[in-house]
């Protein structure tokens, strides 16, 4: 196992960054949120977790070593993979997951994409007793289902920055899925942060 990687970023993508390690790129899937802590040239390290399977070896890489138990936790349960671990991770930060099923809050769980009620409610059931208590005990004070970003614009923002595109340039993506977050929060869920990265990048595209 691949405990962690670390070394210069010597390139970020939407949904990877490419780390230097020993003079070999290692390419590690990321959430939004974790990419946009890095910097391409400057040096990072990023907690791994490696998924075997018969055509492929992805490194899935994690600000913390919180967040990729937690990742490897979530894959206990039955019908979760390393996708839907991760986009549960670009949605909520492992303590806010820990709240969400020590509470059992469905709503927090359908709020990621690819999760529906019956989803939700069986998560709730299988997690109950394997993720644990929130590590900082913030359960009543950190509120249910807690995203990563206190806003997904400044995550989102942080994300385009990190990719290499101008503060403009940023502000402007940003401005240009406004309308997609807010029907989504106003639907009774929160802004889907992976989906508007992609959105955002599509709409720069366009303008250049």
């Amino acid at each position: 196992m691949i405990a962690f990687v670390s070394g210069p970023v010597a390139a970020l993508a939407p949904t990877t960054a490419v780390i230097e390690v020993g003079g070999i790129g290692m390419a590690v899937q990321c959430t939004p949120g974790t990419l946009a802590g890095l910097r391409i040239g400057t040096d990072a390290r990023l907690a791994t977790s490696l998924v075997v399977r018969e055509d492929s070896l992805t490194l899935y890489g994690f600000a913390d070593d919180d967040e990729r138990q937690v990742f490897e936790l979530l894959q206990t349960a039955s019908g979760v993979g390393p996708r839907l671990a991760q986009a549960m991770l670009a949605t909520h930060s492992p303590d806010a997951l820990r709240t969400a099923v020590a509470t059992g809050d469905e709503k927090a769980l359908t709020a990621v994409s690819g999760i529906g009620k019956k989803g939700a409610q069986k998560l709730l059931l299988e997690l109950k007793d394997r993720l644990g208590d929130p590590v900082g005990a913030r359960i009543g004070q950190q509120g249910v289902g807690t995203p990563v970003s206190s806003s997904w614009c400044d995550q989102l923002q942080a994300a385009l920055i990190g990719l290499g595109y101008a503060t403009r340039e940023a502000d402007e993506a940003v401005t240009a899925v406004t309308p997609q977050a807010e029907a989504a929060i106003a639907g009774g869920g929160q802004a889907p942060v992976p989906q508007l990265l992609r959105a955002a990048l599509q709409t720069l595209n366009r303008a250049r």
